[in-house]
């Protein structure tokens, strides 16, 4: 999954975007520059941990089949699912506390 694999070159561009983003507001703060808003870019997230998800399930039966016998490979995958899935689970776990936190403010 290339939208939340991990590669040092990514990482430390990805931090400035999400820096510049916080630090300048616009009136479409809601749409990326590539058009999706926020709603479609979560979605996207989600249907790429689910495939992650799907991939290291097929490996597995593969592996306890034995259609394959690439236990590094099996486990890569694994490993590479269960990240993107804690990845995905802080993710909701800040937006649900910035939830909170608006709901806290008094107008």
């Amino acid at each position: 999954m290339d939208g939340l694999s991990i590669k040092n070159s990514n990482l430390s561009g990805g931090i400035g975007k999400i820096s510049n983003a916080v630090g300048t507001l616009k009136p479409n703060a809601g749409v990326n520059e590539a058009g999706e808003s926020f709603a479609d870019t979560l979605k996207n997230a989600v249907g790429k941990v689910n495939e992650l998800q799907q991939q290291a399930d097929v490996k597995m039966q593969q592996l306890a089949t034995g259609e394959t016998t690439d236990i590094a490979d099996v486990k890569i995958s694994a490993e590479k699912a269960d990240i993107a899935l804690r990845l995905m689970t802080s993710v909701r776990n800040k937006m649900i506390d910035a939830y909170h936190e608006i709901m806290k403010m008094q107008v």
